[in-house]
């Protein structure tokens, strides 16, 4: 019998056959290929009831001998129990032995966030061309980064919800907490020339669509479709591919830290319950304050 021919081999190659008649990205497929396939090979000629726990365990040992990182041996880990999810929808296996396994825990890194210079360059000047509804895109990013309300605060604010002459937005936040969050000139004149240009997609629904961030369709825009955006800007832009709206709220806090802003004033702009959460900001600055120190004070040379 080949490795081909085995049991787990076999399951293997239904189940990655299983995910791209489901339209799974090529990169999940492509990273369960990988790592099922080394599971394969670990499990070799075993039956399903031969695999419990402690060979699951022993499988993660040996990627970590190979020298594996603990993120892809939890990713190996996640793309096992997967697998044992579907054997057991498919009524091959009763028992999951990979939930009986712990995923190994994960240092937290704190999100890379961009510099104040990296924001303006994002978004001053020309939207990129990879930008389809120019007026819209700048919009979203002006919000995000110059009022640092989460993608799913973005997407539900209504047209009512802005008050022009208070240059304040109402917000909807988690656990449906509203708060009012200040906006400044930027964001102003990123409404005046996003506006007609929703008026002109809208045509006469105009009346009957209350989302202020509209697609090309007319209908509100999505938290994935806002990622998608975002992302494909600030890659054109030149920064980081792992850029994502979130991190334009990190950039939010941290900037107004570093400019001397108020923790307190911070939790409340970001809508934070917990100002435990907020003074993770304090962390991301401390990198940068430790910075300054070290290249400006003369006793730190």
């Amino acid at each position: 019998m080949t490795k081909a021919d085995t049991i787990v081999a076999k399951a293997v190659a239904d189940f990655i056959r299983h995910l791209r008649e489901r339209n799974a990205s090529p990169h999940t497929i492509k990273a369960y290929s990988r790592d099922l396939l080394l599971f394969a090979t670990y499990a070799g000629t075993r039956g399903w009831k031969q695999i419990d726990h402690i060979a699951v365990r022993g499988f993660l040992s040996q990627l970590y001998e190979k020298g594996l990182s603990k993120t892809s041996v939890a990713r190996a880990l996640a793309a096992v129990r997967s697998l044992y999810r579907w054997l057991a929808r498919e009524g091959v296996v009763e028992q999951n032995p990979a939930k009986l396994v712990a995923t190994p825990r994960l240092p937290k890194k704190l999100p890379r966030v961009p510099t104040i210079e990296e924001m303006n360059s994002v978004i001053d000047g020309q939207m990129p061309e990879v930008a389809a509804f120019p007026e819209r895109d700048r919009l979203m990013l002006e919000l995000l980064y110059g009022c640092g309300i989460r993608n799913s605060e973005l997407t539900g604010i209504n047209l009512d919800d802005i008050r022009l002459s208070a240059e304040a937005i109402l917000i909807r936040g988690k656990g449906k907490k509203e708060r009012y969050v200040p906006f400044g000139d930027s964001v102003k004149k990123a409404l005046t020339a996003y506006l007609p240009e929703r008026r002109k997609v809208l045509g006469v629904a105009t009346k009957h669509a209350p989302a202020l961030l509209i697609n090309r369709r007319g209908g509100r825009l999505t938290t994935r479709s806002v990622g998608r955006i975002i992302n494909k800007i600030a890659v054109a832009k030149g920064l980081s591919p792992d850029v994502h709206p979130h991190t334009l709220r990190h950039a939010f806090g941290t900037h107004m830290l570093e400019e001397g802003a108020d923790l307190r004033a911070i939790q409340e702009l970001l809508g934070h319950e917990r100002l435990a959460t907020t003074q993770r900001y304090t962390q991301l600055s401390m990198k940068h304050v430790l910075q300054v120190y070290d290249q400006t004070h003369p006793r730190a040379k």
